[in-house]
C-alpha cells in the first residue's frame, strides 16, 4: 500500500451541492481546496434527490458568478406559483410578495453535473471514489485528512480548514467528539411515500391537499417525476402496490393518474433536524451534514448553497485579510438563517398535511390549517 503526504488549504467532505459550490466558491477567489466523494461520479450526477431551488439560491449562485449553473432549469417566466388542488378543485395562491417565483427546478442531479463540470474546468480538484475517509486534529491548527482510492492507496491531505459536507450519514459529524453538538430534532407525525416514475411532470409541480392526505408531483427531468403520498409512518412499501399508488393519486389530484413505469418506492417520515453548534476546531459543517428540513419547504438545495456561500466568504477573509471574524461567527450566523427557515418549513407543513387527513392530528388542527392554507390563497369567487 503506498502513502502519500500532500497540502491544501481546505479539504471537503462530500461532492454534493453544498461541497462542490464551496469548492467552486474558493476556487474563483484563489483559495486551493481538494474535494473528496466517496462515490463515483456517475453516481453522483445521476442520483435522483431534490429538484427546486428557491429565489435564494438561484440568486447566491449568481452572485458568486456560478449562475450558468442554474441554465438548465425551468423557471417560471409567469410568475404562477405551483398549482394547487384542494379536495379536487383549482385553487389560486396570493401573488403579493411571492418571492419564490424566481426560483427554479432543477433536479438535484443536474446542479451537482453541472457544478462538477464549472469546478472542473476552472481546474478544480475533486477526487471521486474516496474511501475510508477519517479525519484527524480537527481541534489543532493543521488538521489531516485520511483516504484511501480506487487503486487501494492511502493519502493524508493536511490542512488549515475541514468542510463536512458530506450528507446526514456522512464521518464528517461523527468525528466531533460526544457532547460537543446538541441534535434538535422534530418529528411530524406522518411519512411520505416517495415514488420515482418514468412520467413527466406538466406543470413541474402541482400540490394536493385531500381529505385522505397530501400529495404531490414534483419534475425530476424531462421524462420523470417523483410523487409524494402522505401516509402513516407504520407503513411500508409493501402496503403500496402499483395500482393502490395510481389510485391513490387519481383521488387526491381528482383527475386519472398518467400511466408510466414506477421505477422506485420508499416510505420517508417527515422530520426537522438541527445541529448545534456547527463547526468543532478546523471542522466546519454544511448542507445536511448540519441540519435537514422537511421536504414540503423543497429548501434543502437552498440551504445548502446559503451555507457555502457564508463558509466561503468567512475562509477567504481569514486567509487573504487575516480577518477570522467571519469565521469565528459562521456557526452562529448559519443557525440563525436555519431556523428561520425551519420555522417556516413547520408551519407550511403543518398547513399542507393537517388541512386534509383530520386522523393524524385531529378535527381541530384541520380546521385551524385550513384557516391558515386560506390566507395564503386567493379567495373564490361567488
Amino acid at each position: 500500500m503506498i502513502r502519500t503526504e500532500e497540502s491544501t488549504t481546505a479539504v471537503i467532505v462530500g461532492g454534493g451541492v453544498a461541497g462542490l459550490a464551496l469548492g467552486t466558491f474558493l476556487l474563483r477567489n484563489g483559495i486551493p481546496c481538494v474535494i473528496l466523494e466517496k462515490h463515483s461520479r456517475g453516481y453522483v450526477e445521476n442520483r435522483q434527490r431534490a429538484g427546486a431551488l428557491d429565489a435564494r439560491g438561484v440568486r447566491i449562485l449568481h452572485e458568486w458568478g456560478v449562475g450558468e449553473a442554474v441554465e438548465a432549469a425551468s423557471h417560471d417566466s409567469s410568475g404562477e406559483p405551483m398549482p394547487l388542488i384542494i379536495d379536487g378543485e383549482k385553487r389560486a395562491w396570493k401573488m403579493d410578495d411571492h418571492e419564490d417565483a424566481e426560483g427554479a427546478f432543477l433536479p438535484q442531479q443536474v446542479l451537482v453535473r453541472n457544478l462538477i463540470r464549472i469546478f472542473l474546468r476552472d481546474g478544480g480538484d475533486l477526487r471521486f471514489e474516496a474511501e475510508d475517509v477519517s479525519l484527524d486534529g480537527l481541534g489543532t491548527g493543521r488538521p489531516r485528512v485520511r483516504y484511501r482510492d480506487a487503486a487501494g492507496s492511502t493519502t493524508v491531505i493536511g490542512c488549515d480548514f475541514v468542510a463536512g459536507s458530506d450528507g446526514h450519514q456522512g464521518v464528517s459529524r461523527k468525528a466531533v467528539p460526544d457532547g460537543v453538538l446538541t441534535c434538535h430534532t422534530h418529528e411530524f407525525g406522518y411519512a411520505w411515500l416517495t415514488v420515482m416514475t418514468e412520467v413527466p411532470a406538466d406543470p413541474p409541480a402541482v400540490l394536493a391537499v385531500h381529505s385522505r392526505g397530501f400529495a404531490a408531483q414534483i419534475t425530476r427531468g424531462p421524462n420523470a417525476s417523483r410523487v409524494y403520498l402522505q401516509c402513516p409512518v407504520t407503513d411500508t412499501v409493501e402496503d403500496w402496490p402499483d395500482e393502490r399508488i395510481r389510485s391513490e393519486l387519481a383521488t387526491r389530484f381528482g383527475e386519472p393518474a398518467p400511466k408510466g413505469p414506477i421505477v422506485s418506492k420508499q416510505v420517508v417520515p417527515l422530520r426537522g433536524v438541527v445541529f448545534s453548534p456547527m463547526n468543532y476546531g478546523r471542522l466546519h459543517l454544511l448542507g445536511d451534514a448540519a441540519h435537514l428540513i422537511s421536504p414540503m419547504s423543497a429548501e434543502g438545495m437552498s440551504l445548502a448553497l446559503h451555507d457555502a456561500g457564508k463558509l466561503a466568504q468567512a475562509i477567504i477573509h481569514q486567509v487573504v485579510k487575516g480577518d477570522g471574524n467571519l469565521l469565528e461567527n459562521y456557526s452562529d450566523t448559519c443557525l440563525s438563517h436555519t431556523w428561520e427557515r425551519q420555522a417556516a418549513a413547520v408551519s407550511m407543513t403543518d398547513t399542507m398535511h393537517d388541512s386534509g387527513d383530520s386522523t393524524y392530528r385531529g378535527e381541530f388542527l384541520k380546521h385551524v390549517a385550513r384557516a391558515n392554507l386560506e390566507n395564503l390563497l386567493q379567495p373564490l369567487e361567488k
